[in-house]
């Protein structure tokens, strides 16, 4: 089985959003036409089938519990730690940097560099929050991701293989630090989310509030990518982001394929490809970072009002009339290959034409109903 169909099959599509308002009612807004979807994958088991992929191929070792400690570029030497304790030194043609928002690998390219680097922590951490399955059976319907929109923060849900739900609350620090008991804990959820207190359980809930800690979020950008034809780095080390997009991962394997190109139209002269992918991907990747924060907003707040759904009706309605010309934004990050800084773009000309395609159903609304009532009061004349 191809390492594509095997990620696949551990998968859980969700075709949609599940919005769960405070009276407990529920809606669905569907991610796309009818059999796109997104997968609810987990990172563990994720992270096992493609570390199994790369250990099959006979050109890859792979070392664990090697953490590195310092890098001298010029050389192109790297030391590690090994198990915690041991030192050791290697030395390699190129070095290819994926270690993370606090990538040592960019840090040393700082010194030696003019790298431009912005980072910035939001004001809203987050907390994990395990709801297990009921008699054997998902607490909830799993073909969606939940969410519990609450204007400044929100609650979302995602599926797992095993029948259980890894819940997520996201929320201002401060709003954290006011809960400190437990009768605080089932007193805000029942206040907030209190259809979901019996699906968690009380006692449940509880433990998992009480044991989890809160986490922070980072967004970082910075420009070059590279440093000659010696260091190059990717995926979080060069563009983190917060998680609300659900584009991290897919960035940066997208990092991948896209140098892999450049690799092949310079014949791979590694100088080349690394000065053609830092220029071409930074405008992506500062825009997918853009729309990650601001996704925030959407699930949060927007998807429970009126006017957004609209918006979504009309593009989903436009879509459907003109599938080629006019693609929703969601689609185009989700579903296709559009790099992002032209998925603004063309958003942007898009929502244009939303903005007046709902006047004009305005007016028509308006003046069918200034007919109608000329009408009524003919008759009642």
């Amino acid at each position: 089985m191809s390492l594509h169909f095997k990620v696949k099959e551990t998968g859980i599509p969700m075709p949609g959003r599940i919005i769960h308002n405070l009276d407990g009612k529920t809606s669905f807004i569907p991610y796309g036409k009818k059999g796109q979807h997104l997968f609810s994958i987990s990172r563990s088991t994720l992270n096992k089938d493609l570390l199994t992929a790369a250990d099959n191929l006979p050109n890859v070792d792979i070392h664990c519990e090697h953490k590195l400690i310092a890098m001298d570029i010029e050389s192109t030497k790297l030391n590690f730690q090994v198990h915690g304790k041991v030192e050791k030194q290697v030395e390699a043609d190129v070095i290819f940097g994926n270690d993370g928002a606090h990538s040592v690998v960019r840090k040393e390219i700082l010194k030696k560099t003019r790298l431009d680097y912005s980072q910035q922590y939001i004001p809203h951490g987050y907390k994990e929050l395990a709801m297990l399955p009921k008699n054997g059976e998902y607490a909830m319907d799993p073909k969606g991701l939940h969410i519990w929109p609450r204007q400044t923060f929100m609650m979302i849900a995602l599926p797992n293989q095993d029948k259980s739900f890894t819940c997520t609350l996201f929320m201002p620090f401060e709003v954290f630090d006011r809960i400190k008991t437990k009768d605080d804990v089932i007193a805000f959820f029942k206040k907030e989310f209190p259809d979901s207190v019996s699906l968690y359980g009380e006692e449940h809930l509880i433990n998992e509030y009480m044991t989890n800690v809160v986490g922070s979020m980072i967004s970082i950008k910075c420009d070059p990518y590279h440093l000659q034809d010696k260091v190059i780095f990717f995926g979080d080390a060069a563009h983190a982001m917060v998680p609300f997009y659900g584009q991290g991962m897919n960035s940066a394997l997208e990092d991948v394929r896209i140098f892999n190109g450049f690799l092949d139209e310079f014949h791979d002269n590694m100088g080349l490809a690394m000065q053609a992918f830092s220029k071409s991907r930074n405008v992506d990747a500062q825009t997918i970072c853009d729309l990650s924060m601001q996704n925030y907003i959407e699930m949060r707040s927007l998807v429970s009002s009126k006017s957004f759904l609209i918006k979504k009706h009309v593009d989903n309605f436009l879509h459907w009339l003109m599938p080629r010309t006019f693609i929703p934004k969601y689609t185009m990050v989700s579903f296709t290959l559009t790099p992002y800084h032209q998925v603004v773009a063309r958003t942007h000309w898009q929502d244009k034409i939303i903005d007046r395609v709902t006047k004009i159903f305005g007016l028509l609304s308006v003046s069918l109903g200034v007919i109608l009532a000329q009408k009524i009061y003919q008759r009642c004349r």
